[in-house]
């Protein structure tokens, strides 16, 4: 058994010494290790922190308290325990099944998706902010730090970045909670849509998390429709123009999240080829056509 592992189960009350203890690996992250652990006839799910993560902005402190609230409206698992200092989580099991990329790109799904959303930006205030605009400062400063090489045409792309939030200042958003990393790994089906992995939840606009949801799973003009009419109720111009800024700037961040790893991670994955494919799809977008017609909408 991993080392660390042993470390957590000898500390959770109750699973010292139990006879009846079985682990296995979950995958599928690529910043934490992921274990199932089985113990009373319960199952939980306990997460080993990965190395450095404070660079990528994750305060786990911050990641406790979102968790607990989404946990207390019923869209994410109960905290069971958190392990100080290193922050290690453990978790009820969600004995539900992954959903894959073109069933929660179903309209159903995305209405689903939507109204969960809702409920998660209609919690009390949590701790911590998120901006991906500034996110993608400080990982740009932590990639020089680490002399991890950034694209030829940074500097284009920062000034695009820059209209983006100008054009955005002009109808100011108020602060919702948002989860900020609505990745298809996490969300689970278990009659109810329940959403994993509160890293990088904070006070932010929920158009970055409904971006965020649309980019990551390639949604095609139709399906952004189709979201905002759930989300909102109706797809204005305006709404559409926002949506398409923040997919920008969720694949932005999503790029400058793979820089930073590039300098500071250990694990066995393509940190170089993950940033490389959202700058692509990014810089695509900012040359479409519509990129100033967008910004006047916004």
């Amino acid at each position: 058994m991993d080392p660390i592992l042993s470390e957590v189960i000898a500390r959770v009350p109750g699973w010292a010494g139990a006879m009846d203890l079985t682990v296995t690996p979950l995958g599928g992250g690529i910043t934490n290790q992921n274990f199932r652990v089985e113990v009373g006839g319960e199952s939980f799910v306990v997460r080993i922190s990965g190395a450095n993560t404070e660079l990528l902005g994750i305060r786990r402190e911050l990641e406790y308290a979102a968790n607990r609230a989404a946990a207390a409206i019923g869209v994410a698992p109960q905290v069971v325990h958190f392990l100080r200092p290193e922050g290690y989580l453990v978790t009820r099991f969600i004995p539900g099944r992954a959903l894959t990329q073109e069933e929660i790109g179903q309209p159903e799904n995305i209405r689903r998706v939507a109204e969960i959303l809702k409920r998660i930006h209609g919690m009390p205030p949590i701790p911590g902010t998120f901006s991906p605009f500034r996110i993608v400062e400080t990982y740009a400063e932590i990639g020089r730090r680490y002399d991890v090489a950034l694209p030829d045409n940074f500097d284009w792309l920062r000034q695009r970045k820059e209209e983006i939030e100008e054009a955005l200042r002009r109808d100011p958003f108020t602060p919702r909670p948002c989860h900020n990393d609505l990745l298809i790994g996490n969300f689970l089906d278990d009659g109810e849509i329940r959403v994993l992995d509160w890293e990088y939840a904070g006070m932010g606009d929920v158009t970055f998390d409904l971006a965020n949801f649309a980019v990551n799973h390639s949604f095609s003009e139709a399906q952004d429709h189709v979201l905002l009419e759930a989300y909102y109720g109706a797809a204005t111009a305006a709404r559409t123009a926002r949506l398409r800024l923040m997919k920008t700037m969720s694949d932005f961040r999503e790029a400058m999240w793979g820089i930073v790893q590039i300098g500071i991670s250990q694990l066995d994955f393509d940190f170089r080829d993950y940033a490389a494919k959202h700058f692509r799809r990014m810089a695509e977008r900012m040359n479409d056509p519509g990129w100033q017609h967008w910004l006047q909408e916004a």
